[in-house]
């Protein structure tokens, strides 16, 4: 699996109002939100613990990328992941390099520097948690 991941000593609520602001700091905004546990809840009447999913977006990237190579709105936007663990909160984010190896050669020489731009982007937020 690619991804960055931290863990912080924090609330759900805390955890996503300090991932919310780094992400802005680099350009990212929250355009889509799942709610896995209260899914699995309603659906299934399972109990899990706190899990989300938020698809995060950086505008200008996202274009760059949709020029190069319009199919690419399969990959977009980035998983975010917040999940319970124990007294903790996991952060995991989706690591645009290693999603975008996966594409062809021809995809990948017309992204250039792009995917690497969106990852150390998305690892300095991570960072600032």
């Amino acid at each position: 699996m690619t991804d960055l991941r931290k863990t912080l000593k924090a609330s759900l609520t805390e955890a996503r109002a300090r991932l919310e602001a780094a992400l802005k700091e680099e350009g990212f905004g929250i355009l889509t939100e799942i709610d896995v546990a209260a899914t699995l809840k309603a659906r299934l009447g399972l109990e899990r613990p706190p899990y989300l999913i938020l698809g995060a977006c950086n505008p200008s990237l996202a274009a760059k990328a949709l020029e190069a190579e319009p199919d690419l709105g399969l990959f977009l936007p980035c998983n975010v992941v917040l999940r319970q663990e124990g007294e903790e909160i996991a952060v995991l984010v989706q690591d645009p390099e290693g999603t975008f190896a996966l594409l062809p050669e021809g995809v990948r020489a017309k992204l250039g520097t792009l995917p690497q731009e969106a990852r150390e982007r998305l690892a300095r937020a991570l960072a600032r948690l």
